[in-house]
This record gives C-alpha cells, sequence and structure tokens, in this order.
C-alpha cells in the first residue's frame, strides 16, 4: 500500500516545480505562442535571472529587490538579442536565439571569478521579506504559486489588451500587421524583454529553491522542455502553459518510480535513456493527434 502521507515532500517538490515551469511556459507563450517568434534560447534568460538574484543576495541585498534586477537585468537581455535580430523569421530567429544561449552558458562556465564556472554556487539561501524566511516547502510552494498567479494575471490583461492583438496580428501576417501601420520591431522587442523578465524571475525562485545552482542547469534541453510546454498546452493559451507544465513535470515520474522500484537490473541502470524515449513517444503521440494543444487558440474557438 503507498504511503501517501510519506510521500508528501515528494508531491511537494513536484508542485514547486510545476510552479516554477508554468511561470517559463506562459513566459515563452508570449514570445513564441502570442507573437510567433521560436525562441530556443529561454534557458538563458532563466540563468541569467537565477545568477543574478543568487549573487545579489549573497552581497547582502534584500531578496525582494535581487528578484526585481533579475526580471531587469533577463529583460535587457531579451532586449540585447532581439535588437539585432529583429530581421530574422523563423529558423533563421530559432538560430539566433540558440546561438544566444550557448554564448550565456559559456559565460556561466568560464566566467569563474563570479559565477565559479562548473563548480556552482552552493548554500543559497532561501527567500527572506520582512523578516521571513520561506524555509519550509509550504511556505515556498505559497510563494511560487502567489508570483505564477501574478504572472498569469499579468499577461491575460496583456495578451487581451490591444497590444496582445498586434503580437497576434504579427504572428499570423507580419506584413499585414505593418500595412496598417504598426511598429512591428517595437511590438516584438517589447515581447521578448517582457519573457525574458518573467523567466528572470522563474530563475531567480529556481535557484533560491535548489540552493545550489550551476551552468548545467542552463542548457538547450532546458529551453526544449520550455518550448514543448507551449506546443502541448497550445500556442497563444496561457492555460494552455499551466496544463503544459503540469503534464510535462508529472509525465516522466510514474515511468521514474518504476524503475527505481523495479528488480530488473537493466531498467534499473538504463531507465534514464528509456523512459526518455517513452517520454519523447507520448509527446510525438500527443502531437500528432492535437496539433494545435491541448488549449490551443484554434481548438477554443471550435
Amino acid at each position: 500500500m503507498i504511503d501517501l502521507l510519506g510521500m508528501w515532500p515528494y508531491f511537494l517538490h513536484l508542485l514547486i516545480y510545476i510552479g516554477i515551469y508554468a511561470i517559463l511556459g506562459m513566459s515563452l507563450n508570449l514570445i513564441t505562442g502570442y507573437t510567433g517568434l521560436l525562441n530556443l534560447g529561454h534557458a538563458a534568460f532563466w540563468g541569467i535571472g537565477a545568477y543574478t538574484s543568487v549573487l545579489l543576495v549573497l552581497a547582502g541585498i534584500p531578496w525582494l529587490l535581487a528578484l526585481v534586477a533579475s526580471a531587469v537585468l533577463a529583460g535587457l537581455a531579451g532586449l540585447l538579442i532581439g535588437f539585432p535580430s529583429l530581421n530574422l523569421r523563423g529558423d533563421y530567429f530559432a538560430v539566433a536565439t540558440l546561438g544566444f544561449g550557448e554564448i550565456i552558458r559559456s559565460i556561466l562556465i568560464n566566467w569563474s571569478e563570479v559565477t565559479r564556472g562548473p563548480l556552482g554556487i552552493p548554500g543559497i539561501p532561501r527567500p527572506e521579506v520582512m523578516g521571513f524566511v520561506f524555509e519550509s516547502n509550504e511556505a515556498f510552494l505559497a510563494l511560487v504559486l502567489a508570483l505564477a498567479f501574478l504572472t498569469y494575471v499579468f499577461l491575460r490583461r496583456l495578451t487581451r489588451s490591444s497590444f496582445g492583438r498586434v503580437l497576434r496580428a504579427i504572428r499570423e501576417d507580419e506584413i499585414a500587421a505593418q500595412a496598417l501601420g504598426k511598429d512591428v520591431n517595437k511590438y516584438k522587442l517589447t515581447a521578448m524583454g517582457i519573457g525574458a523578465g518573467f523567466a528572470g524571475i522563474a530563475g531567480g525562485l529556481f535557484a533560491h529553491y535548489i540552493t545550489f545552482i550551476d551552468p548545467t542547469s542552463f542548457v538547450l534541453n532546458e529551453s526544449v522542455l520550455m518550448l514543448l510546454i507551449v506546443v502541448l498546452g497550445g500556442m497563444g493559451s496561457l492555460e494552455g502553459s499551466l496544463v503544459g507544465a503540469v503534464a510535462l513535470v508529472l509525465l516522466p515520474e510514474p515511468l521514474r518510480l518504476i524503475g527505481a522500484n523495479s528488480d530488473i537490473t537493466w531498467l534499473k541502470t538504463g531507465f534514464a535513456q528509456v523512459r526518455m524515449a517513452v517520454y519523447a513517444l507520448v509527446l510525438l503521440l500527443v502531437i500528432i493527434r492535437l496539433p494545435q494543444g491541448l488549449l490551443g487558440e484554434g481548438r477554443n474557438r471550435k
């Protein structure tokens, strides 16, 4: 019989991860789902936010100010990559963001005087707000859910405003949007900055939750996972990003438990590869059957 009470810390850990990835998914959806910019370097903004928050807190800056700085610096990084890449479309923009992600990863690895390189930064303190330390995972979950909710509310209002309608117009037909007198580059650049800023907030939460970061946490695989959250949940759907985060965080877990509890040697030793293969197969089947995602805009109009 499964001891559900004993598994509560495990479920709590998954819920915190769902909240963090929900913020990442919604932030990337603004860039890719609403604006149509294929971003393969979103993990770079996540990493910038994480390292900024950690370094500032360790230098004595209050956590809330460090989190705001994480959002600002990650947002500026979004503008930095967005500005020279505005005239690139489709695969070319994706390659540019991919290269930017690799540049950031290389900086994190090689700027060892600041980031400690491959050794990473251990002993990261939990967030503290007005004297209250979010030491327990229950308290940290409340913090993550609160910030995820605020992210959802802000982006929902933004995407349902005239600004959001212009982003959809750019996604559907950029030339037509220009013909209507819209400054397409300004809108795309703004979307990049805002989306990157929220990814920076998620990075600050992630770093102070696991209390250790190194460059391997912010690699291409993470950018692909964020993109899968957007695609699976539905392009142009914030609610879809929430569903996608839940699905992609929880999907590997039953397979992980099967491998850990199995008496078969090859299943234990090679289950990580088997799990990822099954993971990819399930995602492929879902995307084939539901090309617009679980809650994509096209499905919502039916």
